[in-house]
């Protein structure tokens, strides 16, 4: 084992010693070569989604030490940014250790004079958001979350003053400076509950929440169709965040035909019945759906941890004898499609409206808004690009032109009362859209196929691939640069129009061999548009140690849809490029 690593090791030992947990860990791996090697090669990635890891001793872990460092780098950043006055706001969600980083991370700000506000208990991101806008003197944000991570994950998600995930370049600084702190001397602290009695931690008051619900109410268009006991909803907040603001919205637009499922109701940073509490997934949303078989209800909604992201479950038809879980841009589609159709019906589309989509979301989105006269921009992944955007029309006094914005990761929003994808928000409108189709006695699925059936078959498919530690952040970039500079102009019998190369800012186009560069800001991402329509964008995860390659096939017909999908999605292999 390199003594780098031994080192390290031995200098968290004789500095950790008032942690007899992580005392404890480092002496329980101390013989473990690689498990050393894995904790202490690198220091946690940072970057524009803040910091991600598993929970545990190290520097590439998270812990307290952790979190003390990058928030003292926080402070040092803040204090030079800014010269007046100036306070932060926190939260944090359901998971393990969350309130204890949380409360090591104020009594850091305090301990630096900059004021700090939390909320009382847990809540979700969106709220974090809007608290960040709408407390006075406060110019950043900390969110204590590893979003949809398994259990053994906890992440530090920051915030600028416009309630936005902060940007590369002052992530960069905050970074930078984080490198020349010692994070066993050069952080300071002060006693949680001794800075709350000198009123240097102050907790949110309830006017803020109550602020935030009134901005999502008027998020819906006909939330009339709400209310009585004829409409049913499952609900599960996977154990995390999303519960409490929920079930507000619920007895707010009168939705009194509701159960939670049981064993997914409380807090629980263990995720005991959900392995991996994402409700992009199927299996997040099982216990969900075996409700569903019993009470028949007419959809159920999933939240994520943080309370960001949205999953949902809908009859295939009326009868409500089975239930199908819906990608991300399916929700999308009809969000956008419902949102278009209400807000021109009822004269309430603003002037040159916007909406707002990733790159890797689907295309028909552009469909719909051609026929509304709705501009769409498209901007990386990443919903810090949309809630940018959101700001860029803010600053020129255009904000009530956005009308919506999505990714298909499940993150939806259509108003800038918060800069960051809002569960809450998405679960109460995505209950209007069923609520309001039933009285038409519509199920969803007929919904969608009628958009189908009008602008064409879009079928998206994500592929994900795993790569775990040193080695695995190794592979990753050489499988990236292998594809860069193989310039693939035939994927199996599908011949490739255009590469447009996301981090070198050129779109090169194979018939011409003409390079034209791209509008974007540099990221690492791959995108092969194909001569048929069809699509394949390749890129790292900014957020987990995987690739994901995200297909997206047009056709006439379900049939011709699904065929070229399933014929697109057999034609990337990653070991492939990798062993090149």
């Amino acid at each position: 084992m390199g003594f780098k690593f031994l080192d390290l090791l031995e200098v968290w030992v004789e500095n950790a010693e008032q942690e007899e947990d992580i005392i404890k860990e480092l002496k329980e791996i101390e013989k473990n070569e690689e498990e050393v090697k894995d904790r202490f090669y690198k220091d946690l990635t940072f970057g524009t989604a803040g910091m991600r890891g598993l929970l545990g001793a190290g520097t590439n872990r998270m812990n307290i030490f952790v979190v003390g460092k990058i928030t003292q780098a926080f402070c040092e950043f803040l204090k030079e940014e800014q010269k007046e006055e100036i306070s932060v706001a926190i939260s944090y969600d359901s998971r393990n250790k969350s309130d204890l980083f949380c409360k090591q991370t104020a009594g850091i700000f305090a301990a630096n004079g900059i004021k700090v506000y939390i909320f009382e208990k847990l809540m979700p991101v969106p709220m974090l958001s809007f608290a960040v806008r709408n407390i006075k003197n406060c110019v950043a944000g900390v969110m204590i979350t590893a979003s949809h991570n398994p259990a053994e994950y906890n992440g530090y998600k920051i915030y600028g003053e416009d309630g936005c995930q902060l940007g590369e370049e002052k992530a960069e600084k905050i970074y930078e400076i984080s490198t020349k702190i010692n994070m066993f001397k050069d952080v300071k602290k002060i006693n949680f509950n001794a800075a709350v009695k000198e009123g240097k931690i102050c907790y949110i008051e309830k006017n803020i929440n109550e602020k935030y619900y009134e901005n999502v109410l008027n998020c819906l268009i006909n939330k009339e169709v709400l209310k009585g006991k004829d409409f049913k909803v499952v609900y599960t907040p996977l154990n995390g965040a999303g519960r409490e603001p929920v079930e507000e919205m619920f007895k707010r637009t009168g939705v009194k035909n509701y159960s939670i499922v049981k064993e997914q109701k409380e807090p629980d940073g263990n995720f005991k019945t959900c392995k991996y509490p994402n409700p992009e997934t199927k299996e997040a949303l099982s216990l969900g759906l075996r409700d569903c078989k019993e009470q028949k209800p007419d959809v159920l909604i999933a939240t994520d941890p943080d309370c960001d992201r949205v999953g949902v479950a809908v009859p295939l038809t009326l009868e409500k004898d089975e239930y199908v879980v819906l990608n991300g841009n399916e929700i999308g589609v009809l969000m956008f499609n419902y949102i278009c159709k209400q807000k021109t019906k009822l004269g309430l589309m603003p002037k040159n409206p916007v909406a707002i989509k990733t790159i890797v979301s689907s295309n028909l989105v552009l469909k719909i808004a051609e026929k509304y006269g709705v501009k769409v921009l498209n901007v990386l992944t990443g919903f810090k690009f949309i809630g940018e955007q959101i700001a860029i029309l803010e600053k020129n006094k255009q904000e009530e032109r956005f009308i919506f914005a999505f990714e298909e990761s499940h993150g939806y929003l259509n108003a800038g009362y918060v800069r960051d994808k809002d569960g809450v928000f998405a679960a109460i409108f995505l209950c209007e859209i069923v609520a309001y189709y039933k009285k038409q006695n519509k199920s969803i699925i007929e919904v969608l196929e009628e958009i189908y059936g009008e602008y064409g078959y879009y079928l998206n498919n994500v592929a994900s691939f795993t790569f775990k530690g040193q080695q695995g952040m190794k592979k990753m970039e050489q499988i990236m640069q292998d594809l860069r500079e193989a310039k693939t102009e035939k994927l199996g019998e599908f011949d490739v129009e255009f590469c447009l190369d996301y981090l070198k800012g050129v779109k090169f186009n194979f018939k011409t061999k003409e390079e034209n560069k791209l509008n974007f800001v540099r990221s690492n991402v791959l995108e092969y548009i194909l001569k048929n329509g069809c699509s394949v964008i390749i890129r790292p995860s900014g957020t987990e140690p995987k690739i994901k390659i995200y297909y997206s096939v047009v056709g006439k017909t379900k049939k011709e849809a699904e065929s070229l999908k399933e014929k697109l999605t057999k034609t990337f292999n990653l070991e492939e490029y990798s062993n090149s």
